[in-house]
């Protein structure tokens, strides 16, 4: 047991200045999907080819966006948090 356990908590990926927390709320075909980010705005996310065939995204997945600058309904996923890491990001309140 390590002398820094803390009671099992993970330490996970945290947004970058422009990136949002957002769940994943429809699945729509052609590498996209629908997502309702913490900002209160429902946007269409591209899934990147480099996450495409690697991780697999389903409804409710929690997920990190990158909001496009030139049309703000749209935006980019650049991680998937695993369950446990969701049920981690609840508990300290970063997430609904």
């Amino acid at each position: 047991m390590s002398d820094n356990d803390d009671g099992g908590r993970n330490d996970l990926r945290m947004p970058d200045d422009d990136e949002v927390f957002a769940t994943v709320t429809d699945m729509l075909g052609a590498n996209r999907v629908k997502v309702r980010c913490a900002d209160g705005v429902e946007r269409t996310a591209r899934i990147p080819g480099k996450m495409q065939k690697r991780v697999w995204i389903r409804e409710d997945d929690v997920v990190l966006v990158d909001p496009w600058d030139w049309q703000d309904e749209k935006a980019d996923i650049t991680y998937r948090y695993e369950n446990q890491d969701a049920d981690q990001l609840r508990e300290e309140g970063h997430i609904n």
